[in-house]
């Protein structure tokens, strides 16, 4: 099985690693592991992706560009905010250190102008084979109810009027049911759930279309450039909530990365996603929320497989006592599990910088069984 190794170089205006570094990390794993892309972002220092891209072309692998699209986006630049349906600006929870997870408007040309001309200021002539799009998506509960009732500005409610949906209609439904507007009348494993009612039901629909519609563009727009495009999903049973169906939004993808969290107590994490939305609305009925066990994940590479483009599974192989609780035992029950689908790898997330050797060697065993 082949794998990415995914790396967070640092924020906007950070560096984190030295590319001397970064080189003798992934030739210290390249001896037990197949590598076949390292995904690597966001820090706009140049200088180590010009001397690191060297080194992995040379070794025949390849190096994306891991961009944030709708989170993270270069504040100093103002982009267009993320606006919920009571007229707010949405809040911008701070989770992880120096990570605020602060979303900007979908919808919104001038964004999506700003991922492309970052792109080109800072990393077009960097010798990227590709980029990696994270955060396309709308704001989850962690935002608590305005991050899912967003975006709502005056381009995505006309956006949303278009596709049939009036978010005055939304919003008036919401105060008048309040919990009640989140019922599940049903919401199987592979995330294709249905709301007991049909104007919620639609709302879902037609945020996920506007969230796909930007996306492809900003896909579009690298593909025509000769680039390869992955993208970064949450797992198939909660994509929904923060508006990637994946028909929809994997249109332009050449590869995908859906996040497997089943240990991670942070966004994306898929038990602390479930979690957020029960303390969101305890008073929703039919809410499902399994144990996150092999079986579990075994549902979630079943409707994975379906995806006509390449997949490779992430698995957090990182370690925190409070928010990334892994061990090597997981880590290769996970990886075992993904390789019996036959898929094209998996994703060791979220920066093997900092996985542990003893996680690291979990992979190595894997390899070698």
């Amino acid at each position: 099985m082949k794998y990415i190794l995914q790396i967070f170089s640092g924020f906007w205006n950070t560096l984190r690693y030295r590319a001397e570094d970064v080189i003798s990390r992934i030739d210290s794993l390249a001896s037990g592991i197949e590598i076949d892309k390292v995904i690597i972002g966001w820090s706009t220092d140049a200088s180590l992706y010009r001397q690191l891209g060297s080194w992995l072309h040379g070794k025949g692998i390849q190096m994306l560009l891991w961009l944030p699209i709708f989170s993270e986006v270069r504040a100093e630049l103002q982009p267009d905010p993320a606006q919920d349906i009571f007229g707010k600006a949405v809040a911008a929870p701070s989770t992880q250190e120096g990570e605020t997870f602060h979303f900007v408007c979908p919808s919104s040309g001038r964004n999506a102008e700003i991922v492309k001309d970052t792109y080109e200021q800072f990393f077009s002539g960097c010798g990227f084979d590709g980029v990696f799009l994270d955060r396309i998506r709308s704001q989850s509960f962690e935002a608590g109810i305005s991050g899912i009732f967003s975006c709502a500005c005056e381009r995505c409610r006309r956006a949303f009027q278009e596709k049939g949906v009036n978010t005055a209609d939304i919003r008036k439904l919401y105060e008048a049911q309040k919990d009640a507007f989140f019922d599940v009348a049903s919401w199987p494993m592979d995330g294709e759930f249905l709301l007991e009612n049909p104007l919620a039901q639609r709302y879902f629909e037609v945020r996920e279309e506007i969230v796909a519609d930007a996306v492809s563009d900003i896909a579009g727009y690298f593909k025509s450039k000769g680039l390869l495009v992955g993208m970064d999903l949450f797992a198939p049973v909660v994509s929904r909530l923060v508006g990637q169906r994946y028909p929809l939004i994997t249109r332009y993808a050449d590869f995908i990365k859906p996040m497997l969290y089943r240990r991670t107590e942070a966004p994306a994490g898929i038990d602390y996603e479930y979690a957020l939305f029960e303390k969101s609305v305890p008073g929703a009925r039919g809410k499902v929320r399994p144990p996150m066990d092999l079986a579990f994940l075994h549902t979630q590479l079943d409707v994975i497989r379906n995806i006509p483009c390449a997949k490779y599974p992430g698995v957090e192989i990182n370690y925190d006592e409070k928010l990334v609780w892994t061990d090597p035992g997981y880590i290769r029950e996970s990886l075992a599990a993904i390789r019996e689908y036959g898929f094209e790898g998996a994703t060791l997330c979220w920066d093997i910088m900092n996985a542990p050797e003893s996680h690291t060697d979990a992979v190595k065993a894997v390899s070698r069984i």
